[in-house]
């Protein structure tokens, strides 16, 4: 039985991925590996074999770090070990990219990850004055792909010679590749670009967010009330898109945590004693 203290399981790892408390993930393992790996650990940032006083300025020392290397072996046990020597709070992934694989979770597409954020911080652009699918893109895109992406909000006549002028990638507006395709939006074309449609609980989160954003709340029980609630945040928020992004996205964190931990739960009247 492997150290809970120095080893995290990959299923403990995913129940916090998606979440505001998931941790720092940085992938260690070589070139050889990486470039030859179809999938990325979500949210992972490799840093490969750079000795570790390359890139530790760009950890947050305020949050947990995992370790990922190909088996869970000597590259993330050597760059654990020494974040925990610097006072770091710094587990290893046990198994590393082959325990996560074992355990059927989901990787997001190395491919599509280079070609759109291939470095990090990466930086997108879409319409300001977000309501549903202009919220959802985001978190998806810092719970899953770039936990510090840089989100920018513009006139919709402007997106374009943003994204051109800073090379961010645009999203969410017509014209462009991460975009709607036909009855589905924008945040159904990111999953599947980026391979996490099959996972069951973005899958129906998909459907929620595609039932709000294009007016079919048949679609999912639950799409009126995440239209009720983005329309809602935006009238409070006015103006404000970076502060709606912000509770926005613990809208969308508990809609995920609902659906992979609480969607069988029910509640009545009287309440039973427990």
């Amino acid at each position: 039985m492997l150290d809970a203290s120095f080893f995290i399981s990959p299923q403990d790892l995913w129940a916090s991925v998606g979440s505001a408390k998931a941790p720092q993930i940085v992938d260690v393992c070589s070139k050889d590996f990486y470039d030859s790996a179809t999938g990325v650990v979500p949210a992972a940032v490799w840093y490969g074999a750079k000795p570790i006083k390359d890139w530790l300025p760009k950890i947050d020392r305020a949050r947990p770090v995992v370790a990922v290397c190909k088996a869970g072996h000597d590259l993330s046990q050597a760059a654990a070990a020494q974040l925990r020597a610097d006072g770091y709070e710094a587990r290893v992934l046990e198994g590393g990219h082959a325990g996560w694989e074992t355990a059927g979770l989901p990787f997001v597409d190395r491919a599509s990850l280079e070609r759109f954020a291939p470095t990090r911080p990466s930086v997108w652009v879409t319409r300001r004055r977000p309501k549903i699918d202009r919220i959802a893109c985001p978190w998806l895109i810092r719970r899953f792909i770039d936990a510090d992406a840089c989100i920018l909000f513009v006139d919709p006549p402007e997106v374009a010679n943003v994204a051109r002028e800073t090379g961010a990638v645009p999203f969410d507006i017509e014209g462009v590749e991460l975009s709607h395709e036909g009855e589905r939006c924008s945040f159904d074309t990111m999953l599947k670009l980026f391979g996490l449609e099959s996972e069951p609980s973005l899958a129906r989160l998909a459907l929620i967010v595609r039932g709000a954003d294009t007016a079919r709340p048949d679609l999912a029980p639950e799409a009126a009330g995440l239209h009720a609630v983005s329309l809602g945040l935006s009238a409070l928020a006015g103006d404000d898109d970076h502060g709606l992004l912000r509770r926005g996205f613990a809208v969308y964190d508990a809609l995920f945590a609902w659906l992979r931990f609480a969607a069988q739960e029910r509640h009545n009247w009287p309440a039973k004693a427990a």
